[in-house]
């Protein structure tokens, strides 16, 4: 099936689902992860029937031999008993009890199948009986010759569906996929063991996954998944999300914060996680001895931004890279958090910042800084800078209110980071000609308004910022080429780098009058 026929399978099939809900009366909340357990449950169905006749096709004729479970097991595919079958549901008179069978199917998968237990959703009876079945018979439709990763599309369209639906909520399991596919590309997690210590519904999982499969090669072998997650709702739309993808994952449930559940501390070669931004309340008392994972010391504001970053860094072996998206403050914090970052700089780890502009998140308009981290450019010409990257003007407005990056875009932002490090450039999604465009010679430069690499004595001697729009500039203009929205945001960055400036000046008069009282 073409790609353009899977989005508007993926569209139908959520304006049907959706029609459905605006009729029940149901929060999306309450709605969304029954629903998409059904869509799990078809997907189960559809791999086990496909792996039913083929083993069927391989037994020689007349062979009295029995098809068992381990046999399924063996191709990796999860083990369906008749009663959990989609054509076993459907085939139930509708005057039975559907809820209840539904509730029993999700039973018997987990119990044949024990790396789901207590994963599948059973609040089928929230659902009224009218719309239950006709639920089960919208995703019945899905043709049972699809081929590659459709469920998994559908799933992760439906997540974001329902991610813009439940507002707040919905920012706390799912982050844009734009967003984490820039962040894979950059840090290229080809093989070793990948940490979300605020996984969510798994999407990092899921992208991570999939660049390797675009690269050739079976991430099945080449990569380990570890998440955490607090929110035990949460963890069982992760675990479905994987599954559906062929994927599995020791995914825990746990507060980051408190609790080291997966013994991170230098173990891992990849870490990514969009945290939560500006959390506040974290109980410091009880974390403040662990040197191991924060080892620039605590924060002294109620701010677990600087907490989330040293998570990252200590969780990265010698050779790690990380990704996270942060909140723009993280990047000028003052005071404390200062004292911390400019530690995380001196140590060499900081590599990349890009600036990403507001509306591409569902919950809040603000924009975001995504930090990368690698451990490995210490030893490496990179060792004593860091890239910066202004990807403000860089977008696709999708409608009044959001904002995504086209997979060309995502690809023209990796082969920039990718120049700068040396590394083969990339062009599956016809990204050539942008690059062509600022980069004639296929050698990184510094492009005015849109990235500059600056050395640690350059970012010491603007106090400390991992701030890109203070280094990179604003790009030249023709006289006539004016813009009055462009032209607006160019006066307001250039107001943040002024009020950057005018607090670093500030700490360093207060800092001299304290010294001149004190020599009095």
């Amino acid at each position: 099936m073409p790609a353009n026929n899977h989005a508007a399978l993926e569209s139908k099939l959520w304006d049907s689902a959706d029609q459905l809900r605006t009729n029940s009366g149901l929060r999306a909340s309450e709605y969304s992860v029954p629903v998409l357990g059904l869509i799990f449950l078809r997907f189960a169905d559809h791999k086990f029937t496909h792996a039913q006749a083929e083993l069927a096709a391989s037994l020689p004729p007349n062979s009295r031999r029995t098809i068992d479970k381990a046999d399924y097991q063996a191709r990796g595919v999860m083990y369906v008993p008749e009663a959990a079958r989609y054509s076993t549901l459907l085939r139930l008179p509708e005057g039975d009890d559907i809820a209840k069978a539904v509730t029993a199917a999700m039973h018997a998968i987990e119990a044949e199948n024990p790396d789901l237990k207590d994963t599948l959703p059973k609040s089928y009876n929230r659902l009224e009986k009218d719309t239950l079945w006709a639920l089960l018979k919208i995703f019945s439709a899905i043709p049972m010759d699809l081929e590659g990763d459709v469920f998994g599309k559908i799933y992760e369209y439906f997540l974001s569906e329902f991610a813009k639906l439940e507002g707040q909520r919905g920012g706390e399991f799912f982050t844009p996929t734009p967003i984490v596919k820039l962040i894979v590309e950059v840090i290229e997690p080809f093989h070793g063991r990948i940490l979300d210590p605020a996984c969510g519904s798994g999407g990092m999982f899921v992208q991570s996954a999939r660049f390797v499969r675009n690269h050739q090669q079976n991430p099945t072998n080449t990569i380990s998944l570890y998440g955490q997650e607090k929110t035990r709702e949460t963890i069982r739309l992760c675990k479905m999300n994987l599954a559906v993808h062929g994927l599995s994952g020791d995914i825990k449930e746990a507060n980051t914060y408190y609790q080291n559940v997966h013994n991170c501390v230098g173990r891992f070669e990849f870490v990514m996680a969009n945290p939560p931004f500006n959390a506040d309340g974290v109980d410091k008392e009880k974390i403040k001895g662990d040197h191991a994972r924060y080892p620039f010391g605590m924060p002294r504001v109620d701010n677990a931004n600087y907490l989330w970053i040293q998570e990252f860094y200590s969780a990265l072996n010698p050779q790690g890279r990380a990704g996270f998206v942060m909140a723009n403050s993280a990047s000028d914090a003052r005071a404390s958090e200062q004292v911390i970052r400019q530690k995380l700089i001196e140590d060499g780890v900081v590599d990349v910042m890009v600036s990403v502009g507001p509306n591409f998140f569902y919950t809040v308009t603000l924009p975001c800084t995504l930090w990368f981290f690698d451990k490995a450019k210490r030893s490496t010409p990179r060792g004593d800078t860091v890239l910066f990257l202004d990807a403000r003007h860089i977008f696709h407005q999708l409608d009044r209110a959001h904002r995504e990056f086209t997979p060309q875009q995502i690809e023209y932002l990796a082969n920039i980071v990718r120049l700068y490090r040396g590394e083969p450039v990339e062009n599956a999604h016809d990204s050539a000609a942008l690059l062509a465009a600022q980069f004639p010679d296929g050698v990184y430069r510094d492009v005015p308004g849109l990235c500059r690499v600056a050395t640690r004595a350059q970012i010491a001697a603007q106090g400390w910022s991992l701030n890109p729009g203070r280094y990179v500039g604003v790009a030249e203009r023709a006289p006539d080429d004016f813009d009055f929205r462009e032209r607006l945001e160019e006066l307001h960055e250039e107001l943040e780098r002024l009020n950057a400036e005018a607090h670093t000046l500030e700490d360093r008069i207060s800092a001299n009058v304290a010294a001149l009282l004190e020599a009095e």
